[in-house]
């Protein structure tokens, strides 16, 4: 039931029906506060009324809240923390919930962009938009049904790549290679490209995954959330036991070996190339030497065989000598 009080020139409106939280509201006139009175009852009535009492909330709590609770406990924390991160100080987080709109989240795209490339710009939105929902469907904030995310275009970008090494470039990232302050860096980038297998299950590999007896080697919990096994060569498992020592194969953190890779690569003088790179190097030559997409895709551990075209870089030169041996039908 509504109450409606004056109050130091205005009028009050209390609203206190069980079921539903109280409600409270001052107004200049009382023709505005009965009207809105009346509007609130019959709200609750037909059960539609919402409460945005929690629309106070700025961004940059839920952003907090996110970050501590969710993105903590997935596999990319450290790279979306750092995003979260710029997002808390940038000042779209000063605004609530309630008032965040699209022109806001496009105005702060325009920002990024400057530095960052589309798809960049696109996961810090995506982040936000995410958030927004946790928020929405699973802490009880009340928001307004459209996410103001999904009111934004996101950026077209095209982030496929044509880069795969040359015999010759790849003999002289080794030869730099040998000679880096990182002594492992050479075995790691061959383990990479002739195994195909990610950085970061690289850097986990553990002594107990492997059987020396059957030359297996197991990925646990990789990108994908699923263990895989593959086979190794004799020559990657000649590379392994070089090192003896210790339960992990390569302690060494991402940061180090990204550094060190990109001074051999630079002495080699190689341009335009990645570490994950390499991944797409097994793939190209996997599907090469006459694999086929099952194969190659049970091997680097992508789900999606689409994905995998996308990493088989075959240029049409590598392909001229199988065209050669096509047998014309007369």
């Amino acid at each position: 039931m509504a109450y409606i009080k004056k109050l130091n020139g205005k009028y009050k409106v209390s609203i206190n029906k069980k079921g539903f939280p109280r409600l409270a509201k001052r107004f200049l006139d009382l023709k505005s506060a009965r009207l809105w009175a009346r509007e609130i009852e019959l709200q609750m009535e037909k059960n539609t009324f919402e409460d945005y009492s929690g629309g106070g909330t700025t961004l940059r709590e839920v952003l907090t809240k996110y970050r501590d609770e969710k993105t903590i406990l997935k596999k990319g924390f450290r790279e979306e923390t750092s995003k979260i991160n710029l997002i808390i100080r940038h000042n779209i987080s000063l605004h609530s919930l309630m008032r965040l709109k699209s022109f806001h989240i496009h105005r702060f795209m325009d920002e990024l962009s400057q530095t960052r490339k589309p798809n960049t710009v696109n996961k810090y939105v995506n982040i936000i938009c995410h958030a927004w929902r946790v928020a929405k469907r699973e802490w009880g904030i009340n928001l307004p049904k459209d996410n103001p995310c999904d009111m934004v275009t996101l950026n077209k970008y095209d982030d496929t790549r044509d880069r795969v090494l040359t015999k010759t470039e790849y003999q002289d990232l080794l030869y730099y290679a040998e000679g880096s302050n990182l002594p492992q860096l050479k075995d790691i980038i061959q383990i990479l490209y002739l195994v195909g297998c990610r950085r970061g299950e690289l850097l986990r590999i553990s002594r107990r995954h492997i059987d020396w007896d059957r030359k297996l080697l197991t990925f646990y919990d990789t990108k994908n959330g699923e263990d895989r096994t593959v086979p190794l060569s004799n020559y990657v498992i000649s590379i392994l036991k070089k090192y003896p020592f210790g339960e992990v194969m390569f302690p060494i953190s991402e940061f180090r070996l990204e550094k060190h890779f990109r001074i051999a690569r630079e002495q080699a003088n190689i341009k335009d190339f990645r570490l994950h790179d390499l991944r797409a190097c097994f793939c190209t030559n996997a599907l090469l030497s006459g694999m086929t997409i099952p194969e190659v895709s049970s091997l680097s551990g992508h789900k999606d065989w689409t994905q995998l075209k996308r990493y088989a870089r075959i240029k049409p030169e590598d392909l001229l000598e199988k065209v050669n041996n096509i047998v014309a039908i007369k």
